[in-house]
């Protein structure tokens, strides 16, 4: 196969990994506290065998983008947003991961809930329990947690020093992977308030035609050169007979 196939795959499989982000980061618009995701790309430089420099693409990585969203009032009071730095920890079947989706609920133990189920861990990494008739519930700026009969307990918020090393999951978690949790720091929450995305459609919409364009000419590269090849065999095969 030669140098100019080679290049048209790699630039069209990148591509298509680059459409493949762009379209989930579009999926995830109205995703509480969905980060970004866009990709990492390196050129390579060789030497053919003509002696001619190649360059080849390839995506080495995800990178998110960890700008905080806005955030919509909601008035529900289980709805928490963090402002800084900082993650939820949230107890599930394989350990404790991370989230900054503060959508949360009660399940029928009085326990504070993510929706998929997964309990809310105080700073003592002990699930949260609301007593029964607790009436209305208040959450301070640093995750203390009261009802009318007082503190219930205290929300364990963490952060990490690379977060980028973060594992995603579903449904909004992070797995911490090689990354140690430590106690977050200059974080406030926010009750009755969410974070939005931070996905901004337009962008996403223009880096999508970009990535569409750059698949088509390297689909067009690799059409052109499979007719130049065509073209060189019968060429060839005729003037041997």
């Amino acid at each position: 196969m030669e140098n100019s196939i080679y290049i048209g795959l790699s630039n069209q499989l990148a591509a298509r990994r680059q459409l493949e982000v762009i379209a989930n980061n579009l999926a995830n618009m109205n995703t509480t506290a969905y980060k970004s995701e866009s990709m990492m790309f390196a050129e390579y430089l060789q030497k053919s065998e003509e002696g001619q420099q190649v360059s080849y693409v390839q995506d080495l990585a995800l990178y998110r983008n960890l700008k905080e969203g806005s955030f919509s009032h909601t008035g529900n009071d289980l709805d928490l947003a963090i402002s800084g730095k900082g993650y939820f920890e949230v107890e599930t079947e394989v350990g404790p991961r991370y989230t900054r989706n503060g959508s949360f609920g009660l399940n029928p133990q009085g326990e504070i809930v993510t929706s998929s189920g997964h309990r809310l861990l105080d700073d003592g990494g002990d699930p949260i329990v609301l007593p029964a008739d607790s009436g209305r519930v208040t959450i301070t700026k640093d995750g203390t947690i009261s009802s009318k009969d007082g503190p219930v307990g205290k929300i364990k918020l963490v952060e990490f020093d690379n977060e980028q090393n973060l594992r995603k999951l579903s449904n909004s978690l992070f797995d911490a992977a090689d990354e140690k949790p430590n106690q977050a720091e200059n974080v406030e929450l926010l009750q009755g308030t969410l974070e939005d995305s931070n996905v901004t459609g337009i962008v996403e919409l223009t880096r999508m035609i970009s990535a569409a364009r750059g698949y088509k000419s390297a689909a067009s590269l690799l059409k052109q050169e499979n007719q130049r090849q065509r073209e060189a065999i019968q060429i060839l095969g005729s003037k041997s007979a």
